[in-house]
């Protein structure tokens, strides 16, 4: 699962890493923690345009939910989807087959388990080329878009041999493609055979980075959105 994530670049080294232009109505603002159950606006590329850089609310919502969203975000969680059902779950099928997008981020954050207490973590790929050191990635993702409110899901799948050391509960990862992938994700024409090899081979093969945090991330009502979120705090753990 994937309910946390970060986005510390201006939209200049999005625009530049992407090849694509931010839209004019996207307000983007760098933001070092959103959590999903507040249904940010984040970015995305979707599979019919390219070359830009469109807002999506985090949580994909069918033609049909927005009837009644608030019954519908009360009943469904959709800020995941599942790559194993991906294509076989009434919610999303659709979707995949029509409506792929992929989402931009520079981390995310795991509960990694100790004992008796869940410990977040922190997760990047680290790269030279970016004054922070961490790199910008994309997950592999789906989008529905109607009256003008676009809205998406990041694809999890079952987590390899790092990440379940660290989400080492639930052992899911979100699908970070492997930049050779990205553009056939966005083909419009891509077959169902080749999307589910997307989803079963299509992670990518540069080495994460993680680090514990301090476990405010989880406590209820406080602003999490400073630099301090993605600080390293060590708790003496094996894992650590």
């Amino acid at each position: 699962m994937c309910f946390d994530i970060s986005s510390t670049k201006i939209k200049q080294l999005f625009e530049k890493n992407r090849g694509a232009a931010f839209v004019k109505e996207f307000n983007y603002e760098p933001y070092y923690h959103a959590t999903g159950f507040s249904y940010p606006k984040i970015s995305i590329i979707k599979s019919e345009e390219t070359n830009k850089i469109h807002p999506s609310t985090w949580g994909l919502v069918p033609d049909w939910g927005h009837q009644d969203l608030i019954s519908f975000r009360k009943k469904y969680n959709t800020l995941n989807a599942k790559s194993e059902t991906l294509l076989s779950s009434n919610m999303y099928k659709e979707h995949a087959l029509e409506n792929r997008c992929i989402i931009l981020v520079d981390g995310f954050f795991e509960p990694h388990r100790s004992f008796d207490t869940t410990i977040p973590y922190y997760c990047y790929i680290p790269s030279k080329d970016f004054e922070d050191g961490r790199d910008i990635f994309a997950f592999a993702g789906i989008y529905n878009s109607i009256n003008d409110h676009t809205s998406c899901s990041i694809i999890t799948t079952e987590a390899n041999e790092y990440f379940s050391e660290i989400h080492n509960i639930k052992k899911r990862m979100p699908l970070v493609l492997n930049e050779d992938f990205v553009g056939d994700w966005l083909d419009p024409n891509l077959s169902k055979n080749n999307i589910t090899s997307i989803l079963n081979e299509g992670f990518t093969k540069k080495e994460f980075n993680s680090h514990s945090i301090s476990k405010s991330l989880y406590s209820r009502g406080k602003n999490n959105n400073t630099p301090s979120v993605i600080t390293k705090v060590s708790y003496n753990t094996l894992f650590d």
